[in-house]
């Protein structure tokens, strides 16, 4: 069972959670086969390379009941579907451009009877209202992304963290970050295993970026 991966670094979930974690691997089969949103190579990885990796926001952020999130370049719905699992009680809107892969999110959403979920396809920059924190996952360079945000956040703050950016990213992120003031997580102090050797949660709070 797949799910013990997660157990492993999240030992308190309940019971809905585990069987909802536990239906992905299903799920995303189906799908793939129809609309391919993960390589087919990474299916056999699914919960460590697409799961426990988008899970790597929820340990270094506790979103707080009635947060807002905004998934951008969701693709077939990482890191916003596991993170709207783990926190049943926050929102998450996830976006994306390409018209099939929000199919299979929302499809894949209903399946779970994921209450938290709205997935929308459209480009960032036209996606109305406003937010506590953005997530992503590597969709482009960090400071294109920033530019899409501009007037998305919300002013209300009640996070463990200011409001702001959750980015996973890999690599050297010396240039691409430069001039930028944010916190950098390494996820292989979360997570064991040679996947998480360079993955990163590159937190910016929106004050320190022209939101």
């Amino acid at each position: 069972m797949q799910t013990e991966l997660i157990l492993k670094y999240f030992p308190d979930l309940s019971e809905n959670q585990k069987q909802q974690f536990d239906k992905l691997q299903e799920l995303y089969a189906e799908w793939n086969a129809k609309i391919n949103v993960i390589s087919r190579k990474d299916m056999d990885s699914l919960y460590e390379k697409h799961v426990l990796h988008s899970l790597g926001i929820a340990r270094v952020m506790n979103f707080s009941p009635n947060t807002k999130v905004l998934d951008i370049g969701t693709g077939g719905g990482f890191p916003g579907i596991p993170l709207a699992i783990m926190f049943p009680e926050t929102h998450f809107t996830l976006v994306d451009s390409i018209g099939k892969k929000i199919t299979v999110v929302k499809e894949v959403a209903a399946a779970l009877e994921l209450q938290n979920v709205t997935a929308i396809h459209a480009r960032a920059e036209d996606i109305p209202g406003k937010f506590h924190f953005v997530v992503s996952r590597a969709v482009t360079q960090m400071p294109v992304f920033l530019r899409w945000l501009k007037g998305k956040f919300e002013k209300e703050q009640f996070n463990p963290k200011h409001n702001g950016v959750l980015y996973l990213k890999g690599g050297d992120l010396s240039e691409e970050l430069s001039g930028l003031k944010c916190e950098i997580f390494d996820l292989k102090n979360y997570f064991e295993g040679e996947f998480f050797e360079t993955k990163k949660v590159v937190y910016l709070s929106k004050g320190n970026f022209n939101s």
